[in-house]
């Protein structure tokens, strides 16, 4: 998601403080208990509506302060996760700051007021959950090198040996390990996919991070079937034991589905 462009510098110099926005909710929520969002000190969160359909969960932020330190980031991030528990929520790209609720109003909700509630009725009793697994680095070795003679062969003739004069002999390794790791990742992925389609509403393969990553797939689910996910992912972790550390993370705001400060943009 791209940063919109009509934030800080719409402040005038007399302005300190601008509308932070974290993400969108329908119109008739009401927040529970106090909220503290980014800043130093922390700031509670109030919701800004238009009308009846949809409503932005704001914040006041100090116009002088830079955003993104740790604390902001998953003070953001927190915000979000919680309200998708209870509501369906657009997550709005961190650090979008407006310079006050009139524009809020008038440039995120009202312009958009219809497909934003349209997008949130459709999201209502989900949540995004991520599925990550990383291999365990010898048995991913092993099971490579037991069934790639050439990498076999390579490995025999690196093992003890000096590293510089072997050094051509490593990275002719070391690229016959990727490719391999790469094409693991991509049949276990399918897998996955294969077991947990039919409990889960869409889903979206995320790159990898790590050379050793192997499944990293982000999936909106129904909230009431997250029992359901989490047995199929478990499922298929159980054959996986001894060469994948599997885990599901969420719920969580669905940050790879929707990206409602793109309306920003221009």
């Amino acid at each position: 998601m791209s940063a919109p462009s009509k934030t800080r510098d719409q402040a005038t110099p007399q302005q300190t403080t601008g509308c932070y926005v974290y993400g969108l909710l329908p119109g008739d929520v009401e927040l529970n208990s106090e909220i503290r969002g980014v800043g130093d000190p922390p700031v509670a969160v109030r919701l800004v509506r238009a009308g009846n359909d949809v409503a932005a969960l704001v914040s006041d932020v100090d116009l002088s302060r830079p955003l993104g330190n740790p604390g902001d980031l998953r003070a953001h991030k927190e915000i979000l996760d919680s309200a998708a528990l209870g509501s369906p929520v657009l997550p709005v790209r961190f650090g979008t700051v407006l310079t006050g609720e009139d524009v809020v109003v008038s440039e995120l909700l009202e312009p958009h007021r219809a497909e934003f509630a349209a997008a949130l009725d459709e999201l209502d009793g989900t949540a995004e959950y991520v599925i990550h697994g990383r291999y365990v680095e010898q048995a991913m070795l092993t099971e490579i090198l037991s069934k790639d003679a050439q990498a076999a062969q390579l490995a025999d003739q690196v093992r003890g040996a000096d590293a510089d004069a072997t050094r051509g002999l490593r990275i002719a390794l070391g690229e016959l390990i990727n490719e391999a790791v790469a094409a693991k990742r991509e049949k276990d992925t399918r897998r996955l996919l294969a077991a947990i389609g039919d409990r889960c509403r869409a889903s979206l393969v995320r790159q990898p991070t790590h050379e050793l990553d192997a499944v990293y797939v982000a999936v909106l689910a129904d909230l009431d079937k997250a029992d359901e996910l989490e047995n199929a992912v478990r499922d298929v972790a159980t054959g996986w034991q001894e060469r994948m550390e599997l885990r599901v993370l969420g719920p969580m705001a669905p940050y790879d589905f929707v990206a409602a400060d793109r309306k920003l943009e221009g």
